[in-house]
């Protein structure tokens, strides 16, 4: 398992619009294959070390089973679903994103 993980910084205008249209994407990419699941939190910039904001901080991780569905996802799926957010919303949004690889705590050498 991989973990995809989109962090988002929300212009406060369109935070509504943009807060309805991700609830339907996070849908979305739960149909595209190896996506099983998702989580949505939200952050506060001051705690990680940023000035207040007006802005919302979210981030989304996503399961996915394998590396190579991943991969599959970047070839096929991620420009048309990137797309969409920038159409709908232009730069009223910035996202980063990573892919986070679970460790086992077993096999740390001691």
């Amino acid at each position: 398992m991989v973990v995809y993980e989109v962090n988002l910084v929300v212009d406060a205008a369109i935070v509504g619009d943009y807060e309805r249209w991700m609830a339907a994407h996070i849908k979305e990419m739960l149909q595209i294959p190896g996506f099983f699941r998702a989580r949505w939190y939200g952050r506060n910039p001051q705690d990680e070390g940023d000035a207040p904001s007006s802005d919302t901080h979210w981030t989304i991780q996503y399961d996915v089973y394998t590396r190579d569905d991943l991969n599959r996802y970047f070839r096929e799926d991620a420009a048309r679903m990137r797309g969409d957010g920038v159409a709908r919303f232009g730069d009223g949004f910035r996202a980063s994103r990573r892919i986070l690889v679970p460790r086992s705590l077993e096999a740390t050498p001691a």
